[in-house]
């Protein structure tokens, strides 16, 4: 799997759901911040390689983001 793949529907649709397993502090967030300098698709990407790295997979296929539904999920 190639993060760099994926589509940026894609990718925000997998970091919304890995955002939603971990706690919203402002240091969690920081540390997507400081990788993305102002650039969404960095920031999405920077989102999604931490939850592989926690969970071995993409938000919708490992771990806790298997399990979120999101609300407009097209």
């Amino acid at each position: 799997m190639d993060i760099n793949d994926l589509s940026v529907r894609e990718l925000q649709k997998e970091s919304a759901r890995a955002l939603s397993t971990m706690q919203a502090t402002n240091n969690n967030i920081w540390q997507f911040n400081k990788r993305a300098h102002h650039n969404s698709h960095n920031w999405y990407v920077a989102v999604v390689e931490w939850y592989v790295d926690q969970y071995g997979d993409l938000p919708s296929k490992a771990g806790p983001g298997k399990d979120v539904k999101l609300v407009y999920d097209v």
